[in-house]
């Protein structure tokens, strides 16, 4: 008869490889003392009963992530590595095996539970989480001083476009060469109007009126994003060629535009809400006039977003596959002039971003407190890794009003708010 492992740890690596068919990829250590898989970082550690008991109440990938946040189970050693090895080695077993391996697994997991004192009442959500569905203020309005701290100076919120490997070459130099790529897209030039859905700090409506000559209206729902973006246009002596609206997008009704810019909101748009969106947007150009939409996406089995996305990040996140919102784009009447994959230019922004929050870690915990830090450091390793294992991806779609077709019509109606 086979001895039980002494400790938790042991017995918990001993579960997980009864799971998966492999042995535990990482170091993992828990409160007992006890150690169990390879020593030396990257290393997890289960600091307490509570996070055991979080992720028997939510199984997967949420139950982890608030255990993280909360504190309960902590990580030594770089997050991302720990994180690849993790998804590297979940999927080890054979489909029989794990069916085989489930029944002995779980009544594992229950004596454990029980003998761990993991069993227990739900714990509290940790507060980090967004309560509700108003993702733009969780999000967007945590703090200016946080974004300014994390991003490039132009306060670029989305993927560069990184076009040189050159060591002096950084994220501030991909996000200009990314603004630029957009304006050359779009054929923006001296008179033409711009509107720019979902136009954050301002970078596109600032970078545009200055180096296009154009006339731009950025629209955002945040309202720290507003206040900074006009500081910037004041700042600049661009209040006649500039400004920045604090409205909804369908709410607009100035067109028709010469071009419009769509960069990373149309993921927030929503599956049901996505084809009203496409159409206000196409009645909103003149014949002839271009749409550039950067917008991430999924592969055809790919996750949308994820648990811990939906709960701390951005609970309206909709991923679709490439193909479905160029379809989507051309059902209302636009022709695809091109489409451009980007994926791997986010590997290297995520990279750029979570280099920034390491390097500046205490700041960031000063600003947002130490669960607000810790989803920031989870959100940037899984993101990344998400990107650079293809499961998201992220794409420049340029769409164009055909001439002699007319304008597309609008969607009957004005488009329903959820």
């Amino acid at each position: 008869m086979t001895a039980r492992p002494a400790g938790l740890a042991p017995r918990l690596a001993a579960l997980a490889e009864q799971m998966t068919g492999r042995p535990l990829p990482v170091g993992l250590r828990a409160y007992d003392g006890s150690e169990a898989g390879p020593s030396g970082p990257p290393l997890l550690e289960i600091a307490s009963p509570v996070a055991l008991r979080r992720m028997l109440w939510n199984p997967g990938e949420l139950g982890i992530a608030d255990a993280y946040v909360s504190g309960d189970l902590q990580v030594h050693g770089d997050l991302l590595s720990l994180l690849r090895l993790l998804h590297d080695g979940a999927g080890g077993a054979a489909p029989d095996r794990r069916v085989r391996s489930l029944a002995t697994a779980l009544a594992g997991a229950a004596r454990l539970a029980l003998a761990s004192r993991a069993l227990g009442p739900r714990p509290p959500v940790p507060p980090a989480r967004a309560r509700d569905k108003a993702v733009i203020a969780h999000h967007y309005d945590l703090s200016n001083d946080f974004y300014e701290l994390l991003l490039d100076p132009a306060m670029c919120y989305s993927c560069g476009y990184w076009t040189s490997r050159d060591p002096g070459y950084g994220l501030a130099d991909a996000q200009r060469d990314k603004l630029d790529l957009v304006c050359s897209k779009l054929g923006l030039g001296p008179g033409m109007r711009l509107l720019d859905i979902g136009c954050g700090w301002g970078s596109l409506v600032y970078h545009a009126a200055v180096h296009c000559g154009v006339t731009v209206t950025g629209v955002t729902l945040s309202g720290e994003q507003a206040q900074y973006a006009r500081r910037r246009i004041a700042s600049a002596a661009l209040d006649g060629s500039a400004e920045i609206r604090l409205t909804d997008y369908r709410d607009i009704d100035d067109g028709p535009y010469d071009a419009i810019g769509v960069i990373e909101m149309g993921e927030h748009v929503g599956a049901a809400e996505y084809p009203a969106f496409a159409a206000r947007l196409a009645g909103l150009l003149r014949p002839g006039a271009r749409l550039l939409i950067q917008q991430m996406s999924r592969g055809p089995r790919g996750p949308d977003g994820g648990p811990f996305i939906a709960s701390y990040i951005a609970p309206d996140m909709h991923m679709r596959p490439l193909p479905q919102t160029l379809a989507l784009l051309q059902d209302v009447g636009l022709e695809i002039v091109s489409a451009e994959g980007m994926r791997e230019h986010y590997v290297r922004t995520f990279q750029a971003w979570r280099d920034t929050l390491d390097a500046r870690f205490g700041e960031v915990t000063s600003l947002l407190g130490p669960q607000g830090a810790r989803v920031w450091r989870l959100f940037l390793a899984g993101g990344g890794l998400a990107f650079e294992r293809g499961t998201t991806g992220v794409d420049q779609i340029v769409a164009a009003v055909a001439h002699g077709s007319g304008r597309p019509a609008r969607a009957p109606g004005r488009p329903a708010r959820r």
